[in-house]
């Protein structure tokens, strides 16, 4: 890997790792210094490592120069030094007196801390989710900003307010007591839940971008299974989802980019071992009595992953969805329930209930019921259709919907 390709590599990988532990030692409130700190040393290895060549270890050079960075700062800014030595209890900070840790554990630590920190409810959910990609997962404003289809300055100014707002909230980096971290958990698994969301049903061109998405909030989620005092059922059931959903990613899109419906996805294109951890975290996600609506949704994913479509498969996706709203009520879900119970007991009973729900500034709504009448009504069908097209907003739902009228 020459140096174009591998400074990229090292910001999205160690990026996340340098300015958590830097974000611990100094507090919440000096987060844009931490962050200087690391674009500083990023910056300086690109303009060394293309003149004097790569090191021998590249990820121990950056880790180096940051520590260095940091002691320098503290030794030379009397004012920060002084801030500092008070919040950290320390009569004098030194170089010698501060220890930088970049041990592997602290930088585990560190990111676990820093992700109950950006998930604090004292900000809003989308600020948390870019927080998350730029602090936890390296991303850029730019990558975020064709995440979320918006603009570089919108998604500074997210960020930005979201930091000041931690700042005056003084919130501490650390894990929350064991009695609250449940409830805490609960925030950063819908966090978690969002940024993977994002990735898998974004609209965005940008598939590398995409499944970056999903990786991340993969390898979040996985951290906090990881650890004893977060390895609860729930967050073993949202990583099971992020499984059974990732396992048919490539499956999902054809090669414009343009979405293939679940029928028509070729299941040998679907990861055997993404479905296997899936089911494996399914059964993890067993223990004790809670149910959340990550077991369902888990649960609901995993019989989508089971070729080909059976009454007793759509029956029991049918039962999962009416648990399913009954602890968390959505328009979407009541919307998918009725698809399963089209296949579970018939177009004519789902066409009544469909009907009840009367989404009708949504596309899938009229997609769905276009669906249901294809068999039965071809004209109520391409109506129902044609007035999907009309509020559907990318070229890929477009498409996919002309194709449908025509085929009326």
């Amino acid at each position: 890997m020459n140096e174009l390709e591998l400074i990229p590599h090292l910001f999205r990988t160690e990026y996340r790792k340098i300015i958590s532990v830097l974000c611990k030692l100094l507090g919440i409130a000096h987060i844009q210094t931490a962050e200087d700190i690391t674009s500083n040393t990023f910056l300086l290895a690109s303009e060394t490592w293309g003149q004097k060549g790569i090191p021998a270890n590249p990820t121990a050079w950056l880790y180096t120069v940051s520590r260095n960075k940091t002691l320098d700062l503290l030794r030379h800014n009397k004012i920060f030094n002084e801030t500092i030595s008070h919040e950290l209890n320390h009569s004098k900070a030194s170089n010698e007196e501060i220890e930088i840790d970049l041990s592997n554990k602290n930088i585990y630590d560190s990111q676990l801390q820093m992700m109950f920190v950006i998930c604090n409810p004292c900000i809003s959910t989308q600020d948390q989710i870019c927080l998350s990609l730029n602090i936890l997962c390296g991303f850029g404003s730019e990558e975020i900003a064709d995440a979320f289809l918006s603009n570089k300055e919108t998604i500074y100014k997210r960020m930005r307010r979201a930091k000041e707002k931690l700042r005056s909230e003084k919130i501490k980096i650390e894990l929350p007591p064991q009695a609250e971290i449940n409830k805490r958990l609960e925030t950063v698994l819908t966090t978690l839940y969002l940024l993977f969301s994002e990735g898998y049903y974004s609209i965005s061109k940008n598939t590398i971008l995409r499944k970056d998405l999903c990786i991340e909030a993969m390898r979040l989620n996985l951290m906090l299974t990881e650890n004893e005092q977060t390895n609860t059922p729930s967050a073993n059931a949202l990583l099971s989802l992020m499984c059974f959903h990732s396992s048919r990613y490539e499956a999902r899109t054809n090669q414009n980019g343009d979405l293939i419906l679940y029928e028509e996805q070729d299941e040998s294109l679907w990861d055997k071992e993404l479905i296997r951890l899936g089911e494996y975290y399914l059964n993890q996600s067993s223990r004790g009595d809670q149910l959340s609506k990550f077991h369902l949704e888990a649960a609901i994913a995993y019989w989508h992953t089971n070729k080909p479509d059976t009454t007793e498969k759509w029956e029991n996706i049918l039962q999962l969805y009416n648990k399913l709203l009954r602890i968390e009520y959505s328009s979407i879900t009541a919307l998918n329930r009725t698809y399963a119970l089209a296949k579970a007991n018939g177009n004519a009973e789902a066409i009544v209930e469909a009907e009840k729900l009367n989404l009708t500034d949504n596309h899938f709504y009229f997609t769905l019921l276009g669906e249901l009448f294809k068999d039965s009504d071809s004209k109520k069908a391409k109506l129902n259709f044609q007035k999907a097209l009309l509020l559907a907003k990318t070229n890929s739902d477009k498409l996919t919907i002309q194709r449908k009228i025509e085929k009326c």
